[in-house]
């Protein structure tokens, strides 16, 4: 198991410097391609003939979105650069995520039925809150909960939100039950452990 976590370590360190240099580039053509699109470079220039010909075929499928999506196209090299910073951070993010999990679970199978009831306890409790993450982000994005994406995330929370929503009143049309839910999941993970440990 030792293997697996560096191998982690190695990819989580290759994939750091990656993101972080392909923000910067990504940066970079970002404002070339700005300063060409609002003609603040000369649309004459060795510059802006580059930049037409090699960059704006790469945002091209950005800036159908943004299009789409009522933006103005002149943004789009913009919203590349979030891609890829955002989409950067999410990678990372879940990578050491799995990677303190594998660690977790190696150390807690050491303790035998006990050290695995404990591991599949508090992955119960991280998959019910993750739920509650992706149900409260869909709304937000106006995501359908029929969706084949989001639809695990209301299965999994609605037993845990329809109870709270009996007691939990709303202030006026904001529902506060998904906060509560996560407070007290919060309360009663600490609760089973601190009674286990």
């Amino acid at each position: 198991m030792n293997q697996v976590l560096t191998g982690f370590d190695v990819v989580l360190a290759l994939l750091r410097p990656a993101f972080f240099w392909a923000a910067i580039i990504v940066g970079i053509l970002a404002l070339l391609d700005w300063l060409v699109r609002t003609r603040r470079l000369s649309p004459f220039s060795p510059i802006s003939r580059f930049v037409r010909d090699t960059v704006d075929p790469r945002f091209k499928p950005i800036e159908r979105m943004v299009v789409r999506a009522g933006g103005n196209p002149t943004s789009a090299p913009w919203w590349a650069l979030v891609f890829v910073v955002v989409g950067g951070l999410v990678v990372l993010s879940l990578l050491d995520f799995v990677r303190g999990q594998v660690a977790f679970a190696t150390l807690a199978t050491r303790g035998g039925a006990g050290g695995l009831a404990v591991v599949a306890l508090r992955w119960t409790f991280q998959i019910l809150r993750l739920a509650l993450i992706v149900r409260v982000a869909s709304t937000w994005f106006q995501v359908s909960p029929y969706s084949r994406w989001i639809r695990w995330a209301y299965t999994l929370s609605e037993p845990v939100l329809a109870p709270l929503r009996r007691v939990v009143p709303t202030l006026g049309m904001v529902d506060i039950t998904p906060i509560v839910a996560f407070l007290v999941l919060n309360l009663l993970e600490s609760l089973v452990f601190g009674a286990l440990g």
